[in-house]
C-alpha cells in the first residue's frame, strides 16, 4: 500500500506540468503567425514582422530574442508577427525576401526594413524611440500590396507549386527526371499555344482589321467640285483634237494646191525638151 509521502512527488510533478502548459501556450500565442491570407491585417497598426526558415541557424538563433520581445508588445503597442517563408512562399516573394532572417516594421501600411542589432533590448528601443522615423519606407511601386508585388507573389507560389509536382512525379507515380521534365515541356507548350490564341482573339475583337474594298470606276454622275476636273480634262483633249484635224486639213489643202501647178509646168517643159532632143 502506497504511503502518503510516496505520492507528494507524482502530484507535484502533475500540478507543474497543469501550470506550465498555459504559460508556455501563452508565450507561443505572443508572436501571431502571418499567412498569406491573413497578411492584410498588417496594413493597420504597428507591426515587427520576422522572415525566418525552420533550417536557418541565424533565425534559431534569434528565437528566444524574438520570443521575449514578444512579450513587451502589449506594453509598447506594436504587434509582433513571424512568418515561414517554406511554407508562405507568396509572401516570401511579395516582400523580396534574400536573406534569413529579415525583420520589417510596419506602421499603418509603410514598411521599413530594420537592419539594427537582433537583441531584444535593440527591439524594444527600435519601437518606444521611434528610431523607425530615420528609416526611409518601401516606395508605394515595391510596397506588399503593389501590383508588381502581387504579380511577385503569384511567380513564387507557382515556382512552389511546379517544385511539388515535381517531387510528386518522382516519388510517388515513379517517373524519372527527364520524365517530369517532358511533362513540363509539353505543359509550357500547350499553354503558351492556348495564350497565343486567346491573345489573338482579343486582339481582334478590340481592333478588327479593315477590308479595303475595290474603289468603283468614277461615273459622270459627280459632285459639281469632284467633276470640274474631269470636264476640263475632257475639254482640253477635245481641243487639241480640234487643233489637230485642223492642221491637217490646212495641210491636204497646201498639197492639193501645189499639184496642178506641178503637173502644169512638167507638160510645158516635155515638148520643148523633145524638140531640142530631135
Amino acid at each position: 500500500m502506497a504511503t502518503p509521502g510516496s505520492l507528494v512527488v507524482p502530484v507535484a510533478v502533475l500540478v507543474l506540468l497543469l501550470c506550465g502548459a498555459p504559460w508556455a501556450h501563452g508565450r507561443r500565442s505572443d508572436v501571431r503567425v502571418v499567412t498569406d491570407e491573413n497578411w492584410r491585417e498588417l496594413l493597420e497598426g504597428e507591426w515587427m514582422i520576422e522572415f525566418y526558415a525552420p533550417w536557418c541557424p541565424a533565425c534559431q538563433n534569434l528565437q528566444p530574442e524574438w520570443e521575449s520581445f514578444a512579450e513587451w508588445g502589449e506594453d509598447l503597442e506594436v504587434h509582433v508577427a513571424k512568418v515561414d517563408v517554406t511554407e508562405q512562399p507568396g509572401l516570401s516573394g511579395r516582400f523580396i525576401i534574400t536573406a534569413l532572417p529579415t525583420i520589417y516594421h510596419c506602421k499603418d501600411g509603410e514598411f521599413r526594413r530594420y537592419q539594427g542589432p537582433r537583441t531584444k533590448k535593440d527591439f524594444i528601443n527600435f519601437v518606444s524611440d521611434r528610431e523607425w522615423k530615420s528609416i526611409e519606407p518601401v516606395s508605394s511601386w515595391f510596397g506588399p500590396g503593389s501590383i508588381l508585388m502581387s504579380s511577385m507573389s503569384a511567380l513564387f507560389q507557382l515556382s512552389m507549386w511546379i517544385r511539388t509536382c515535381h517531387n510528386y512525379f518522382i516519388e510517388d507515380l515513379g517517373l524519372p527526371v527527364w520524365g517530369s521534365y517532358t511533362v513540363f515541356a509539353l505543359a509550357t507548350l500547350l499553354s503558351g499555344l492556348l495564350l497565343g490564341l486567346c491573345m489573338i482573339f482579343v486582339a481582334d475583337c478590340l481592333c478588327p482589321s479593315k477590308r479595303r474594298r475595290p474603289q468603283p470606276y468614277p461615273s459622270k454622275k459627280l459632285l459639281p467640285e469632284s467633276s470640274q476636273p474631269l470636264k476640263k480634262v475632257e475639254e482640253e483633249h477635245e481641243a487639241d483634237e480640234e487643233d489637230v484635224s485642223e492642221e491637217d486639213t490646212e495641210h491636204k489643202e497646201g498639197t492639193n494646191k501645189d499639184f496642178p501647178q506641178n503637173a502644169i509646168r512638167q507638160r510645158s517643159v516635155g515638148p520643148s525638151w523633145a524638140t531640142d532632143k530631135s
